[in-house]
């Protein structure tokens, strides 16, 4: 727990991740103050009926980070930088946009930071760095193989944030498993949440691979728990790469399916057998986070999180057939976005 007044900027906070962040963190931290950076892409897209964690924060800024202004930054103890192109399918269309917002900004806003004085940076990296290892479970020390333009902006990153590090200035880059479990500001373009959204609206999931990719998972609100670590944390490390999520978490994608087939009534479950195996399978090691970070464990497990799913995509009526189309996709948010004229083919908004 912060126990003295800290100031903390999260730059790409109005995603998926950023309202369940900064609800878990004013709830567990009474003296910490959170101010959120943004270029707004899915600013509506809200999935939630009651108050959503935006309106926790001190202050709201809108931007681009590829147009940062480092003034923002005096004043902030810790920054927490989520901005991304968030997953594979939109880093295929836009990699130029995936390496300059995941990569080339996170270097250039930390460069900032620690000229203003800021003491932690904490980057949201991915265990999808690891690619395909179809042997012992990956560890910190382990190759890295990133397959796709999303895993390589946070190879990139974490490689030129590690100089930037010193005894003032610390850098705790979490590597996370695949995220999960229900948001302010839900996606539907991740495994579990897919299969969930499912299960409701057509009473099948169907998995197009042959099920047997493993993928470690992490909920959101365990995500938050480790940003909570990584901002406050006092151990000799300046510069920390780290594996976060739980040992426990380390699933073949026909088990999620199948823990989610369980708490539903009469689930059709379609596994493609005769496909073609997917190349990003990982099994990964969180020995060392548990090892650091013994309070800050994650405490949902996969019915818990199943459950969550269910109750909140119930909450807001959900009952759409088509939601892979929908802006609960963000690629689809995004194309939205360039075919209405708001933002162009970089990602850039035209008007600013």
């Amino acid at each position: 727990m912060v126990t003295e007044k800290h100031k903390v900027l999260i730059i790409g906070n109005l995603g998926y991740i950023g309202p369940v962040a900064v609800k878990y963190l004013k709830e567990n931290n009474p003296r910490i103050s959170i101010s959120g950076y943004d270029i707004g892409y899915f600013l509506q897209n809200t999935t939630n009926n009651s108050f959503i964690g935006d309106t926790l924060l001190a202050k709201q800024y809108y931007g681009d980070v590829r147009q940062f202004n480092e003034e923002i930054l005096q004043g902030f103890d810790s920054v927490i930088y989520l901005a991304a192109i968030s997953n594979d399918p939109m880093g295929n269309v836009y990699e130029k946009p995936t390496l300059d917002i995941n990569y080339h900004s996170a270097i250039d806003i930390a460069r900032k930071a620690k000229k203003n004085g800021v003491k932690s940076f904490v980057f949201a990296s991915s265990c999808s760095v690891y690619g395909f290892a179809d042997s012992a479970p990956r560890t910190e020390n382990s190759e890295v193989n990133p397959l796709t333009a999303y895993a390589k902006s946070k190879v990139y990153a974490e490689k030129e944030l590690e100089p930037l590090a010193d005894k003032n200035f610390k850098i705790t880059c979490l590597r996370f498993a695949t995220a999960c479990g229900f948001s302010d500001r839900l996606r539907l373009d991740l495994v579990l949440n897919d299969f969930v959204a499912s299960a409701i609206v057509d009473k099948k999931i169907t998995i197009l691979s042959d099920g047997t990719p493993w993928r470690p998972l992490i909920h959101v609100k365990d995500m938050s728990r480790a940003m909570d670590w990584a901002i406050q944390r006092n151990d000799e490390n300046n510069f920390l790469v780290i594996n976060t999520g739980s040992n426990k978490w380390n699933y073949q994608v026909k088990e999620l399916a199948q823990g989610v087939q369980k708490l539903f009534n009469g689930i059709e479950l379609s596994i493609n057998e005769n496909a073609q195996p997917d190349k990003r399978s990982y099994k990964v090691s969180f020995d060392l986070y548990e090892k650091m970070a013994p309070e800050h464990q994650p405490v949902v497990n996969l019915s818990q999180a199943v459950e969550g799913l269910k109750k909140g995509l119930e909450s807001i009526n959900f009952n759409d057939p088509n939601f892979r189309q929908s802006n609960l996709i963000r690629l689809k948010t995004i194309q939205k976005l360039i075919s209405e004229g708001l933002i162009n083919e970089d990602l850039a908004r035209k008007i600013s």
